[in-house]
């Protein structure tokens, strides 16, 4: 007999009712509010002295939470230094900012193209400081996550006291 934490899907075998393909959660589109978005900034190590990447989290964070690209549970931020790096002709000034957004299927191109023009806004609004002392390529890419090929487990929505998505 299957454990009731169990809930079998398709062919594909039972498993706990917590993990979930991402295929089988809720897209844009579909007419409930769209998941997922990881915001992901890589800065030079050269860049530390004279940019706060914990306020380029909060700024970026915030971009996406004003975009409406996702509900707040989903969003998810961070930032990584890189210490080894070269930028254009390896002048040891060059700094670089590079952002990903990951997202899941389902968003209108307008839709992915504001995040990406908000996201572009917020960082080059705090790395206006920095401009005048390194020069800077600063870069943001969209891109649409696999559903396939992403698997995951999430207790923020309990935490929040927020249904499931897909729970009925």
């Amino acid at each position: 007999m299957e454990s009731p934490a169990v809930r079998r899907y398709g062919n594909r075998g039972p498993r706990p009712q917590h993990v979930f393909r991402a295929r089988e959660a809720v897209n844009a589109g579909e007419g409930l509010t769209p998941v997922m978005p990881h915001i992901i900034a890589e800065y030079s190590a050269n860049l530390e002295d004279v940019l706060d990447g914990a306020a380029l989290v909060a700024d970026l964070h915030q971009a996406a939470i004003d975009s409406k690209v996702a509900e707040l549970v989903g969003i998810r931020s961070r930032a990584a230094r890189r210490e080894y790096f070269r930028v254009a002709d390896g002048n040891p000034a060059n700094g670089f900012v590079h952002i990903t957004a990951r997202l899941r299927r389902g968003r209108p191109e307008a839709v992915r193209k504001a995040l990406g023009a908000a996201l572009l806004a917020a960082a080059d609004k705090r790395l206006e400081p920095v401009y005048p002392k390194h020069p800077i390529g600063l870069t943001v890419e969209v891109h649409e996550i696999d559903p396939d090929m992403t698997f995951r487990r999430n207790t923020l929505r309990e935490r929040a006291g927020m249904a499931p998505v897909g729970a009925a």
